[in-house]
């Protein structure tokens, strides 16, 4: 199957979550994985503290891609996190981590 779209999310942490992070992602409920149009994904580790993790997902379309966000499986599947950052807000501490998506188009293999 040809990827067509692809979806990375660049993940900001804070230092001290970090590892929190990467246990989130490594006992995650694999919702995304079921979703019509879900092709493949990537978790990648930055080589420096200030670089950010890269979660790339690889889709059939844009609106697959968008189905998820929407969908309450990615709820489901994001909740430990919004709970951890509701968690630091209630406490008046800055986000551990921030999140920022960026879509592409493939147009070469």
């Amino acid at each position: 199957m040809q990827k067509k779209f692809v979806a990375i999310n660049y993940i900001h942490c804070n230092p001290e979550f970090r590892e929190r992070f990467e246990f989130l992602f490594g006992s995650r409920a694999k919702a995304i994985d079921t979703m019509p149009g879900f092709q493949d994904m990537h978790v990648l580790r930055p080589a420096t503290e200030n670089d950010p993790y890269l979660i790339v997902s690889y889709w059939d379309s844009e609106a697959a891609f968008k189905d998820w966000t929407k969908s309450p499986a990615f709820i489901e599947g994001h909740k430990r996190g919004f709970e951890d950052i509701a968690k630091a807000k209630a406490e008046g501490k800055p986000a551990p981590m921030t999140s920022d998506f960026k879509t592409y188009e493939i147009i070469a293999e």
